[in-house]
């Protein structure tokens, strides 16, 4: 008699989970081109939340690829390129015609400088993205500042605040998101955050609490919320910032050992700090 074969189970997920992490991404590329068009038709804060439409589908569509574990290479190509029309082209186009306008060339080479600085930063994620830790970003990511230029201008139009120096306050705002995103300043991902280890009664505590505040005044509470996070990566900066040890961030700014280059440079800084301490004392 014939020993019975055992049977071969086929571990590889079906084609429609593959799908539904690209499905998401394809909604957020969606949303971003409605708020390209919103954007041209002068709808303004239809194309913000369109754009806060776009950040929510991008943030789910990782997860669920991490949790169904479908996470592919054509995967994270169609994500970098639906961030950059979502989060790149639509903030773009709509800080240049919301804010943008009045300043003439100079308006729209801030919009320019924006789109510009958000690809590199895409680029630079995607080359670095296997050396880096993935507990925090290498400056500010490209969905956090789409983010705060969606919320800030549905919080000015809904708060009557800079009605005079609006335009000056936000060209200023795009420059300086422009610098964030290419600056080497840490930013926590919260991607390593275990929902199961965290206590789960105050997990939802805490989620009711934040839901109510942001269903209250969802317009104000979610750019003041932006705008504590942007300033949560300078903050780490200067704390992790030392005179004289530490001149420039590394590429994961939290870990003990640093990197080689940075471990050379910091050691012929503190020879040449030896040296003209000896001399002064000579």
């Amino acid at each position: 008699m014939k020993p019975r074969r055992k049977r071969k189970f086929n571990a590889r997920p079906r084609k429609g989970i593959y799908l539904l992490p690209n499905l998401f991404t394809a909604t957020s590329l969606f949303s971003g081109f409605f708020a390209i068009i919103s954007s041209i038709q002068n709808q303004y804060e239809i194309a913000a939340i369109a754009i806060l439409v776009a950040a929510l589908f991008d943030a789910m569509d990782g997860r669920i690829a991490r949790l169904t574990h479908t996470t592919t290479h054509f995967g994270m190509e169609f994500d970098s390129l639906a961030d950059l029309v979502a989060f790149g082209v639509a903030p773009g186009v709509l800080a240049f015609q919301w804010g943008l306008t009045s300043f003439g060339q100079l308006g729209w080479l801030a919009a320019f400088m924006y789109v510009i600085c958000g690809a590199l930063r895409l680029a630079r994620f995607n080359v670095q993205k296997q050396y880096s830790d993935p507990s925090y970003f290498r400056g500010l990511p490209i969905p956090g500042a789409a983010f705060l230029i969606a919320t800030a201008i549905l919080f000015m139009d809904s708060v009557a605040v800079f009605n005079e120096d609006r335009a000056l306050v936000f060209i200023i705002m795009i420059y300086g998101l422009s610098f964030l995103m290419v600056s080497t300043i840490p930013y926590p991902s919260f991607k390593k955050v275990d929902l199961k280890k965290q206590n789960r009664f105050n997990l939802l505590v805490g989620v009711i609490l934040v839901s109510l505040v942001i269903a209250y005044r969802p317009k104000i509470t979610l750019f003041f919320l932006m705008i504590l996070y942007i300033c949560i990566g300078p903050a780490i900066a200067l704390y992790r910032f030392k005179p004289g040890r530490l001149l420039r961030l590394e590429l994961n700014p939290f870990s003990k050992t640093s990197h080689i280059k940075d471990r050379a440079y910091v050691h012929m800084l503190d020879l040449d700090n030896t040296r003209e301490k000896n001399k002064s004392d000579d």
